[in-house]
């Protein structure tokens, strides 16, 4: 699936920049407990396997999330539905925040991902609502802000784990930041684009809901699954290895993910613009390249130095990976934007579940170093199902007039 259509330039009105605050709500909930998951394990007393099974709990809540959207949508709208679910998000870290015990922070996690997952859909669906063939740019942009506050979420939790705040301190960032953004920007949205729906709604041109997917939208989901699952090792386990190949201690390493999240920052504020000028499915290719690239210099890498140059080359990388793969399901969707957002929840829970655990799995089995070269695979898996799809919308595509 590939897309030619070149835009110039992407309107900011304060509803663009309420959902793009909301991202980045999104974003101090996902890197927060992604950089606390490592310090939570050490509190645990627990293994890589278990503290995996946080990640399954992320998945089964995104893919709850996913299921429910969009009756959700229907019964209160776009509107109401997102801040919902920041409300849940947020009550999610607070279970983590309360406790060390095990089923209590399972419980957290998946609520927290639930919550979070609705309001990170809807609000890339209207987005790309919104702006049209600026979608990608904005939605790109979006995850740009958000990352950005991510990233300094990551480096607060590794700041505060030696003080005796501890790490929790960091992670109520999100409850903080949930608050401030309903008081100051509660009363914004998105205009209706049609008046007779409501006022907080934006809906798409209706379609016949019996109508099926094509194997392109299936194809789509499956890329953003390896996609999904590619950063989400990074996020979860990057620190890990990064700690087991330069002796660094967890609290130290977990800076590996702040790295991480400025390659990504520095990726996601380019790709807005490059968004706007190159074609999608060249830049998305390109993008995995670059990727492969710094994972072999961070899984080769045996000092900090190396190290961190690797996992901010992936972070680049990965910057426009999530974006545009949301963008291309979107795109597949047929003109179901709400649909096609909770089966993309669906298929990218389901990774944030699989790949870490598999990933903890194999790292009890053979050491985190030999599990990371799960991330090649998924590449290459991404990379072949962008070729596919491509190739066979190129043949599917009628000759020019």
């Amino acid at each position: 699936m590939s897309s030619t259509a070149v835009v110039r330039s992407l309107a900011r009105d304060r509803p663009t920049w309420l959902i793009y605050f909301q991202l980045a709500t999104f974003a101090t909930y996902l890197y927060g407990l992604s950089a606390a998951l490592p310090l939570l394990r050490i509190d645990q007393g627990v293994s890589q396997a278990v503290a995996g099974l946080h990640g399954t709990a992320m998945a089964v809540g995104g893919i709850i999330a996913g299921l429910f959207m969009p009756r959700v949508i229907a019964k209160v709208g776009r509107r109401r539905a997102t801040w919902l679910g920041l409300a849940t998000m947020t009550c999610g870290v607070l279970l983590v925040a309360a406790t060390t015990a095990l089923p209590v922070t399972l419980l957290g996690f998946g609520v927290a991902s639930g919550g979070g997952s609705i309001a990170l859909y809807i609000g890339m669906s209207v987005l790309s609502d919104h702006h049209g063939a600026a979608g990608p740019a904005a939605i790109n942009e979006a995850n740009a802000v958000a990352v950005t506050i991510g990233m300094g979420v990551s480096y607060l939790i590794s700041a505060l784990a030696p003080t005796p705040l501890g790490w929790r301190a960091g992670i109520l960032v999100t409850p903080v930041a949930t608050f401030l953004l309903l008081v100051l920007m509660g009363r914004v949205w998105v205009p209706s684009a049609a008046p007779s729906r409501g006022p907080d709604t934006l809906s798409p041109t209706p379609v016949p809901a019996k109508s099926r997917y094509d194997w392109r939208f299936h194809a789509a989901c499956g890329v953003l699954f390896c996609l999904v699952a590619m950063e989400f090792l990074f996020n979860v386990w990057a620190a890990e290895l990064l700690a087991d190949q330069t002796g660094m201690s967890p609290a130290t390493a977990a800076t590996g993910l702040t790295a991480f999240t400025i390659g990504i920052a520095a990726g996601r504020f380019a790709a807005g613009r490059l968004a706007l000028r190159v074609d999608p499915t060249r830049l998305l290719s390109g993008a995995l390249l670059v990727t492969l690239a710094g994972w072999t210099v961070f899984w080769l890498g045996d000092r900090p130095l190396f190290c961190y140059a690797g996992l901010v080359l992936s972070g680049l990388g990965v910057a426009v990976q999530f974006p545009l793969g949301l963008s291309r399901v979107i795109a597949s969707s047929g003109g179901r934007p709400d649909e096609a957002s909770a089966a993309a929840s669906i298929w990218a829970s389901v990774a944030v579940g699989a790949g870490p655990f598999l990933l903890g799995a194999l790292a009890d089995g053979f050491g985190t170093h030999t599990a990371f070269l799960m991330v090649p695979v998924l590449i290459a898996c991404a990379i072949a199902g962008i070729a596919l799809s491509a190739r066979q919308a190129g043949e599917s595509r009628p000759p020019a007039m």
